[in-house]
């Protein structure tokens, strides 16, 4: 301990600035103030979570990792930390989820698609782009990606990845339309109304099960993120993690 600080190996956490901004079976997830740095970051602990959902969690927050090392956007992804024992540390994104910022902007889609090809280039693909709570707007406008626990490193460009990139794309071009509908192109269409077949099957199969479990079990609403649970326990979030 130091300053009434609360340490993690190097890292001396102030608890006075400390905003929980989840908690579920998965662990928790709060905004930290780091005194050594004097910046805040983003702490993801999994020693938090139901001892039988804990390997999960684990499991989550380990693919999370090394998503993360691999990845080099600084500008638009949080960058890793720090990953042992169950808690990883990333750097701090300010901005709006998607669904509080409400973009309409054409540029603001056009940004996240060469963000995209930008991470796909690093051959990673996120593989959770349909919750808009994993779109940041930051401050200055541009597009920003959080929540990279399903997200995947490809030492190959196989056609699971090509599969996975294109799923991406077209998960964002899904919000476009919400959001920004009457710019829409007819290419853009086209790619949101052909989505592969493992998309096809997940949803007549396994998305019921998904829904079931989440929101009948969990009590989570449709967006399936953080922001619908944290409502749900009446938490206030305002950047999201």
């Amino acid at each position: 301990m130091r300053n009434n600080s609360h340490m993690l190996d190097s890292y001396y956490f102030d608890p006075a600035h400390q905003t929980v901004l989840k908690t579920d079976l998965f662990g928790s997830v709060s905004k930290e103030f780091e005194v050594n740095t004097q910046s805040y970051v983003t702490c993801r602990d999994t020693r938090k979570s139901p001892w039988w959902t804990r390997p999960i969690a684990k499991y989550l927050a380990k693919r999370e990792a090394k998503a993360l090392s691999k990845v080099d956007l600084p500008n638009a992804i949080p960058k890793l930390l720090y990953w042992k024992d169950g808690v990883l540390l990333r750097s701090w994104k300010n901005g709006q989820a998607m669904q509080e910022a409400k973009p309409t902007s054409a540029e603001y889609y056009s940004a996240g698609l060469k963000l995209l090809r930008q991470l796909h280039k690093q051959n990673i693909a996120h593989n959770d782009l349909a919750k808009e709570s994993n779109w940041l707007v930051s401050t200055n406008g541009n597009p920003a990606l959080v929540d990279f626990q399903l997200a995947r490193h490809f030492k190959k460009r196989s056609a699971w990845f090509r599969y996975c990139a294109r799923e991406d794309i077209r998960y964002l071009l899904k919000h476009k339309r919400g959001f920004c509908p009457e710019h829409m192109t007819a290419r853009e269409l086209k790619i949101i109304n052909t989505p592969g077949i493992a998309s096809r099957i997940w949803k007549k199969t396994g998305k019921k099960i998904y829904l079931f479990i989440t929101r009948k079990i969990f009590n989570w609403q449709d967006r399936e993120g953080a922001y619908d649970r944290n409502a749900q326990s009446n938490s206030k979030i305002n950047k999201h993690d």
